[in-house]
């Protein structure tokens, strides 16, 4: 269980170093004329979030649940794969990856990387995350119920906004400059 721990504090100081970058990218975005939309969802985003991390530990902790190597192992290299994913869109948007929902006026959307299969691959990684983060040590709980509230009390506002957001923008033409 030291080691579930480790990862988890580790991921909640990926969240903290997102959060910097999102800062950033943010006021970048203001000062090139950014546009928020869906801002009432954030806090309650962020709240979901920091509460997934509590519950992995406080499953495995209290309800002392054991790791399980056919289903730890396999569930660990896909949280891997959901933080590569994650990194590859904040590589690919460069400055206009944002936590929250800021698109800039006049820049095209990305039709690159990760964004030609897949229309909000962020949330992939977030979906894949919130399923087998917990799994690694059998927190099934917290599994089911992060998965159920962030589809419920998120994603259905979430990806609706972006959305609209998103229609704002010109279609991408110019492949060295397009970023969504």
């Amino acid at each position: 269980m030291i080691w579930y721990t480790v990862l988890i504090l580790a991921t909640g100081l990926e969240r903290i170093l997102e959060m910097i970058i999102s800062t950033r990218n943010a006021k970048w975005s203001f000062a090139r004329g950014g546009v928020e939309y869906g801002r009432r969802h954030f806090a309650p985003m962020i709240a979901l979030h920091v509460g997934f991390l509590l519950a992995c530990l406080a499953e495995v902790w209290i309800g002392q649940r054991p790791f399980i190597p056919w289903l730890g192992w396999p569930m660990l290299v896909l949280v891997f794969a959901s933080q590569a994913l994650r990194y590859w869109c904040i590589a690919v948007l460069g400055p206009r990856w944002n936590t929250r929902v800021i698109v800039v006026p006049g820049l095209p959307l990305v039709d690159r990387g990760p964004y030609r299969w897949f229309k909000h691959p962020n949330y992939v990684a977030v979906v894949v995350e919130g399923i087998a983060l917990p799994l690694i040590y059998t927190g099934w709980i917290t599994a089911l119920t992060f998965t159920v509230l962030n589809a419920v009390l998120l994603l259905r506002f979430r990806l609706p906004c972006e959305d609209t957001a998103l229609a704002s923008l010109p279609p991408a033409t110019d492949h060295a400059t397009s970023v969504r």
